[in-house]
């Protein structure tokens, strides 16, 4: 099965959701990441807290929704509604949720303060990911309402 974890910008929460998914994942599962608008590049904190985590940050770079390797089975949007930002909507026939995260590239003040945002966002996306590890896939496949009912809850988890 394959997952997108899709937002605006590329750069920071999807990219931090792929690396972490694609680090947990048990075979069989890939994730991938995607922006409508992608900056281009991948945020340097990003990528700082991946590799203190223990995650490989090789080959993560930021693209477009346009330049998917595979087709996802399930999209994730991870864009912060609260923040009044708005959604990219994946077109195609897929299985969709969302697990809102506020954007740790707009955080400001220290430079303590800038690195909590990122681990913030970081924790929650681990304890989703961690969520979705934990429900019977492979049972869930064949039943995509209830897999869907699940990821939906799932969106809702805090550390």
């Amino acid at each position: 099965m394959n997952v997108l974890f899709l937002c605006t910008g590329n750069s920071c929460r999807s990219i931090l959701a792929e690396a972490t998914f694609n680090h947990l994942a048990p075979a069989g599962w890939t994730a991938m990441s995607a922006g409508s608008a992608p900056t281009g590049q991948v945020h340097p904190r990003s990528l700082a807290l991946l590799a203190r985590e223990g995650i490989a940050i090789d080959g993560y770079h930021s693209k477009s929704w346009d330049q998917l390797p595979l087709t996802p089975d399930v999209v994730v949007t991870v864009c912060s509604n609260a923040a009044g930002e708005a959604c990219p909507a994946y077109l195609g026939k897929v299985l969709r949720t969302h697990w809102g995260v506020d954007d740790p590239a707009h955080a400001t003040g220290t430079d303590a303060q800038i690195d909590a945002a990122f681990l913030a966002a970081y924790r929650i996306l681990r304890v989703r990911i961690e969520a979705f590890f934990a429900l019977p896939l492979a049972e869930l496949q064949a039943q995509p309402e209830r897999l869907k009912a699940e990821l939906d809850r799932i969106g809702a988890l805090l550390p």
